[in-house]
């Protein structure tokens, strides 16, 4: 999964039960910001580590995720497209309903140097909420988003593998994006 499992580890943090029920605090935000905003790799493992294993599979099973598979080492959970694209159209029904707002906002304000593929295709008034993951050694690219326009909703997931660099791997995800989006009434 490489970075895209951060939004289940973000899920899984606001559903805790000390979290859940009270208002963020800044630690809070001083923590889930960075991991999903530029995709702090050390902030991933604090949250990793403070949610669990049992959480992060929870979170799963409550989301219907056939394919998932939880490993220690969090970039390297496995799952499907199909899994992701569903979790991330119903992405609000497993968070509390007051924490929406905050992990709508996370996913819409990816920083600009992380901004490619499913957002260069974003078709025109579509409001786009997603989370990208690469990795150099696993030699993958990943997007998992949703985009939002009116009363319309697209969950979409685009996992690649064996590209031969990134920036090849951020055309592929542009790519298959455009081709999907194409069809989205404008």
């Amino acid at each position: 999964m490489a970075s895209t499992v951060k939004v289940m580890l973000l899920a899984a943090y606001l559903r805790r039960g000390s979290v859940r029920d009270r208002s963020l605090h800044q630690r809070d935000r001083e923590l889930l910001g960075p991991m999903i905003r530029r995709s702090d790799n050390a902030a991933a493992t604090r949250v990793r580590n403070i949610v669990g294993k049992a959480s992060i599979q929870r979170l799963a099973r409550d989301a219907h995720m056939r394919q998932f598979g939880y490993d220690r080492r969090w970039g390297r959970c496995r799952t499907s497209a199909s899994d992701q694209a569903s979790f991330m159209y119903r992405f609000e029904d497993t968070i509390p309903a007051r924490h929406e707002g905050y992990a709508r906002t996370l996913l819409a304000s990816i920083v600009r140097s992380q901004r490619w593929g499913i957002d260069r295709a974003r078709p025109r008034g579509w409001r786009l909420f997603f989370k990208g993951g690469w990795g150099i050694r696993m030699n993958v690219n990943h997007q998992v988003a949703f985009l939002q326009r009116r009363g319309n909703r697209v969950g979409l997931a685009i996992l690649t593998e064996g590209s031969p660099n990134h920036r090849y791997g951020k055309r592929t995800l542009e790519g298959v994006a455009s081709r999907l989006l194409h069809g989205l009434p404008r």
